[in-house]
């Protein structure tokens, strides 16, 4: 793998290579994308702003990652799951929903009550793996670090589309692959616009230890004025996603860590038993993002830059797994034919696919968001009685579980519709 940071020297000419794709954003999704196109014969260029120490050992960030079955399918295709330690891998074996102070839940599993729904990973691990499969494929990526991209021209030639470097140097490329993030820069450049949602909240997270097992179960608590969830970990720890009004959360994460964990432990009601605190608090802001098309002329969207996932769901990172194992398949299958990457064509394929592998569940995901978040009473009331619903209807239970492993195809029209539904009615 060439590995350069940004030049300092003059700008350059424009660099063009017909067979090397380029891609902004050396995250998880970046990185992934290098590694399935490599896998594909095709060579790429990824860049990245952040410098290399933040790729080779990325900082742990308070945030775990639930991958659904096939997310898990594509890592292992990448060889990046094998590289994960067996201890950092946590199964998630079923996950209770409760609403306010209610004792009783709804439970989610898998329909034969045996297995995994899924399976949690810390972030700053699947950055770490993805970097280190990136090195296992040095013949065919180079990877520029503290480079950021200043400007981009998708019509430099009609064969090319060109990146411009802070630096002055410009890069062409047929195709141009964007994966930097959900507020991304490379997109805006490319005139295309996104369905924004910022929902006003923030998450604080971090690491509880314990007295009593988790059992591999996610809790989902939605509290009135604060919604609380906890991943299951090994060794008798948890994963603390906290939600509030983000004025709420800055005061909270002011607080010092014996309130903080005294707070916590009164909202749990006793289960699971004495905690304490684990890790340091990460405070994020809670903001959905769907672009309003994946493709342009030769550039194309994966990860949070395509679709950036409200978490209550966990769909987020598998989506960008997804799009990433989609795009590297169409694109292999060009290259072995001598196709043009850059293929408009090639890429509405691309963005068809993903959107229907997408929308149902980003929209319905935000309409469930809205009807326990809405802290009036007729809303009270409707999620009550939604709750109390889906426990009398075991194929809809049935179904939702399927969702969260991924091994079905998205949420059925009439149900997206009814949680649309639901949403015009708490309006």
């Amino acid at each position: 793998m060439s590995i350069q940071p940004s030049p300092s020297s003059p700008p350059k000419a424009p660099a063009a290579d017909t067979e090397r794709v380029l891609i902004v954003g050396g995250g998880p999704a970046g990185l992934s994308m290098a590694c399935a196109l490599a896998d594909a014969g095709i060579s790429s260029c990824v860049l990245e702003a952040a410098p290399l120490s933040a790729l080779q050992d990325p900082a742990e960030d308070g945030r775990e990652i639930a991958l659904t079955h096939p997310g898990r399918a594509v890592l292992e295709a990448l060889g990046q799951w094998a590289l994960l330690p067996p201890e950092e891998i946590a199964p998630l074996r079923r996950a209770h929903v409760f609403n306010g102070e209610a004792p009783e839940h709804l439970g989610f599993g898998t329909t034969d009550g045996q297995g995994e729904l899924g399976y949690l990973v810390a972030n700053h691990w699947l950055r770490r793996i993805a970097y280190r499969a990136v090195e296992r494929r040095a013949d065919r990526i180079e990877l520029r670090t503290d480079c950021r991209v200043s400007g981009l021209n998708l019509n430099a030639t009609p064969e090319l589309a060109e990146v411009r470097l802070s630096t002055g140097e410009s890069l062409r490329a047929p195709l141009v692959i964007a994966a930097d993030s959900r507020f991304s820069t490379v997109r805006r450049m490319a005139g295309i616009g996104a369905q924004m949602r910022d929902f006003g909240r923030s998450v604080i997270v971090c690491r509880l230890a314990h007295s009593g097992p988790n059992e591999g179960i996610a809790l989902e608590c939605f509290h009135y004025g604060h919604t609380l969830a906890l991943l299951p970990l090994n060794g008798g720890c948890s994963s603390l996603v906290l939600t509030v009004s983000a004025e709420r959360a800055a005061e909270m994460q002011a607080w010092d860590a014996e309130r903080f964990r005294a707070w916590v432990q009164a909202q749990l009601q006793g289960r699971l038993g004495e905690i304490s605190l684990a890790s340091p608090r990460h405070l994020y802001p809670l903001v959905a993002c769907y672009a309003h098309r994946f493709t342009t002329r030769r550039l194309a969207l994966v990860g949070d830059a395509a679709v950036g996932m409200h978490p209550v769901t966990a769909h987020g990172y598998n989506f960008g797994l997804y799009g990433v194992q989609k795009l590297a398949n169409i694109l292999g299958t060009a290259h072995a034919q001598c196709q043009d990457l850059g293929d408009a064509a090639l890429l509405q394929r691309y963005a068809a696919k993903h959107r229907r592998r997408t929308w149902a569940i980003y929209q319905g995901t935000n309409a469930v968001v809205n009807l326990f978040t809405d802290e009036r009473a007729p809303a009270r009331l409707l999620r009550k009685g939604v709750l109390q619903i889906a426990r009398r209807l075991p194929p809809l239970q049935a179904a939702i579980s399927a969702q969260l492993t991924g091994r079905t195809p998205p949420l059925p029209l009439p149900l997206l519709r009814g949680l649309q539904a639901l949403r015009a009615i708490r309006s």
